[in-house]
């Protein structure tokens, strides 16, 4: 499984889709860091960026998924013993180039984005937020990837409305039917981030997982 994920990554790189993510990611936070925010806002900066950076994560979760054939699909669950394992090896290989990206982003909120070193409670939770970040992209580019919505337009339709109604789900006082994102940056800008971290935490890892298990069902049954 840890081979067949390893080739999808590479095929990933091979076929250039990664430069589609990066080029998206590095104009984004250069927008995002073109200013230094003041002294006592990093909680703030680093939220932002977990939160922004989401749609580009599940666009590369997306081309990641979407770079080997239905064929190849096939013959890789074959191969590996079982549809299980090789969509596991997929979720595996897109976790990991999100995570990358999603590293790429705190980086960028870490060296251009504060003035000042963020207290360690909240580097945590920075730290902590861009992995969920990670896993939310995974879940979003999952559920619109081809094996899913094998119309390209559809897809793309569908990875940006799902943001967007992330977005709206989380500003309402039905924050906990999605991951909280709004609600993220709320706690973050009102100084409530490490109080409220765990149950925003929690409803994020949930939605994610909840998300996840619906692509595994989804894709066991076709």
């Amino acid at each position: 499984m840890i081979a067949l994920a390893t080739f999808r990554l590479a095929a990933y790189v091979r076929s250039h889709r990664v430069y589609q993510a990066a080029l998206l990611a590095l104009a984004m936070l250069a927008i995002l860091h073109g200013s230094r925010a003041p002294r006592g806002e990093e909680a703030g900066v680093l939220t932002d960026t977990a939160v922004l950076i989401i749609p580009i994560l599940a666009w590369a979760a997306r081309s990641l998924l979407d770079t080997e054939p239905d064929q190849q699909r096939e013959l890789s669950a074959v191969t590996t013993g079982g549809r299980g394992r090789e969509l596991a090896a997929g979720l595996m290989a897109a976790f990991t180039t999100c995570a990358g990206f999603a590293g790429m982003g705190l980086a960028a909120s870490l060296l251009l984005g504060v003035s000042a070193t963020p207290e360690p409670a909240v580097l945590v939770a920075g730290i902590a937020l861009h992995a969920l970040a990670a896993l939310t992209g995974t879940a979003l580019g999952a559920l619109t990837s081809r094996a899913i919505l094998p119309s390209p337009a559809l897809s793309i339709m569908s990875l940006v409305l799902g943001f967007l109604l992330m977005l709206l789900l989380s500003a309402s006082p039905l924050y906990w039917l999605t991951v909280p994102v709004v609600v993220w940056m709320r706690a973050a800008n009102d100084g409530e981030l490490i109080g409220r971290f765990p149950e925003l935490a929690a409803v994020s890892l949930a939605w994610c997982l909840l998300a996840l298990t619906l692509y595994a069902w989804r894709r066991l049954r076709r």
